[in-house]
């Protein structure tokens, strides 16, 4: 069965083209090792709710858009080989992504997709 990773990040407005160019250079690795998609989305109808929302979530401020990804594959096993070679992959090294976005306030979780029409 497939499995999913998802992810939500508040970005700064002025570091999108630099987070674009982040996330496409991590697709590439986690494509290279297997992956079966790498989808990056920036947030274009996503109020800020009462009392939960994407914004809220991730504590977005109004100079932030929320970005929702997801990356799929074959099985959580197959997730968990890819992933431990994307960890140590020399491309992604390094704290580039700590001057793009905010670590700290990520959301992430492992999924097992029920439906897909």
């Amino acid at each position: 069965m497939a499995y999913v990773d998802g992810f939500i990040v508040a970005v700064p407005k002025q570091n999108i083209d630099a987070y674009k160019a982040l996330s496409a250079k991590a697709g590439a690795v986690w494509k290279s090792y297997g992956a079966k998609d790498y989808v990056e989305c920036m947030g274009d109808d996503v109020p800020y709710g009462e009392v939960t929302s994407f914004p809220r979530a991730v504590q977005a401020s109004d100079d932030e858009v929320v970005v929702f990804s997801w990356i799929s594959y074959e099985s959580r096993e197959h997730r968990d080989a890819i992933n431990a070679k994307v960890m140590s992959d020399p491309v992604l090294q390094g704290d580039e992504w700590k001057t793009v976005f905010d670590g700290k306030r990520m959301i992430y979780g492992g999924f097992v997709p029920f439906l897909q029409l």
